[in-house]
């Protein structure tokens, strides 16, 4: 007789298929990858997350289709504008926000269109639950003059170079932070930062030694309330298919939502 197989059975066994298959392109074992699949976080709900643009063109096809590959993930993709603009206790209602935005002036709330809202007093409210905080790639650059972003990044000077397709080698700092754990160096290409790295009130997990990079690609830190992770990587769609990359944002999504 062929076992009936329900839809939440149908969607385990496709899910842990998946992760069988990313494992294996990052060089992790089964008993690691079987773990994470079984374990309750693995089965829990996806987490909502607000993907926060602005100030930077980027793919927007392949950019929201790296979104919709990350299991356990479910991407609200909206500009700053509209962040901004929605009540509080919609912002709040979000696992976690990652911001993937340039925007170099301000914020500010007055003086503004109708339709921006008071990004000041959104992004000033940050922290002050325990929603996580993810920022990616080019948001590490934005509002340069301004102590609020450069606290929530861990970087005070960030004045900036950028070098286009480097080729990179990604080494694992730390192997035991849920982020981290399991994963092995592996190679990709990427847009690099030459700007400080990290100071020492943040936790180093992943670095490159190359001569137009940033040491400090991935690191975790606080922000009042809120965990943060701060991950240098992520510029356009040679980087966003990349395995490696892409199950380092799901685990940093994840965990900056204290899920893992």
């Amino acid at each position: 007789m062929r076992e009936f197989v329900g839809a939440g059975s149908r969607r385990g066994l496709l899910r842990r298929a998946g992760l069988a298959g990313l494992a294996a392109s990052l060089g992790l074992s089964r008993s690691t990858w079987a773990a994470a699949a079984e374990s309750p976080a693995a089965e829990s709900a996806a987490i909502n997350v607000a993907v926060v643009t602005g100030g930077h063109a980027y793919d927007v096809l392949n950019f929201h289709k790296l979104f919709r590959s990350l299991p356990g993930v479910n991407a609200v993709i909206q500009h700053m504008d509209d962040f901004a603009s929605s009540p509080a206790n919609v912002r709040d209602g979000y696992d976690a926000v990652c911001f993937y935005i340039m925007l170099m002036q301000g914020p500010a709330n007055e003086g503004l269109p109708w339709y921006v809202g008071r990004p000041k007093d959104a992004l000033e409210h940050l922290g002050a639950t325990p929603q996580g905080i993810l920022v990616l790639h080019h948001a590490l650059l934005a509002y340069p003059q301004w102590p609020v972003w450069s606290e929530i990044v861990g970087i005070k000077d960030r004045k900036f170079g950028y070098h286009m397709g480097q080729k990179l080698r990604i080494n694992v700092t730390d192997a035991q932070h849920p982020i981290t754990r399991g994963l092995q160096p592996w190679d990709m290409v990427d847009e690099t930062y030459t700007m400080a790295d990290a100071g020492p009130d943040s936790s180093i997990l992943l670095t490159v030694d190359h001569p137009k990079s940033m040491k400090t690609i991935g690191w975790t830190r606080e922000h009042k309330k809120a965990r943060v992770f701060c991950f240098e990587s992520g510029h356009d769609n040679q980087t966003w298919v990349d395995a490696g990359f892409r199950e380092v944002l799901r685990r940093g999504l994840l965990w900056c939502a204290r899920r893992i």
